[in-house]
């Protein structure tokens, strides 16, 4: 059986997987609050996600080489990450997949699991800026 990794195109396929995220990132006005919790300079964390995705989509396992562990939680902890920006991530996924015209097998095999990945990384309910939580 194949996997994203080998679907997708192997490293090559990750890769751009990650630059396409990024891009959208980048890009889309809908992913601005995502967007301005990263540094100006894109090229680190997308090398990042092209060493996490490598091996959480069945390729090597980049980084856990690197940086000895899987888990996202602590490295976003300190991000005010609620619903809003969960549907931001899954946005400039879905698009980055689209822009790598992803075979709609591999879009439908990773459209639950990245949603669910996507959920475990918040760390609030609901959008600290809203009216009500600022006292308005």
């Amino acid at each position: 059986m194949s996997t994203p990794y080998q679907l997708l195109g192997g490293e090559a396929g990750i890769r751009r997987l990650a630059d396409e995220f990024y891009e959208a990132m980048d890009r889309l006005p809908e992913a601005a609050a995502i967007r301005a919790m990263h540094a100006g300079d894109l090229a680190p964390i997308k090398q990042k996600l092209f060493e996490y995705l490598s091996g959480w989509l069945g390729g090597p396992h980049l980084y856990v080489a690197r940086y000895g562990s899987f888990c996202l939680m602590g490295p976003h902890a300190r991000y005010a990450i609620g619903p809003a920006e969960r549907d931001q991530w899954l946005l400039c996924m879905r698009e980055a997949l689209r822009r790598v015209e992803a075979p709609p097998e591999v879009v439908q095999m990773l459209e639950k699991p990245l949603a669910r990945f996507a959920d475990a990384l918040r760390t609030r309910d609901v959008a600290e800026d809203s009216p009500a939580e600022a006292g308005a």
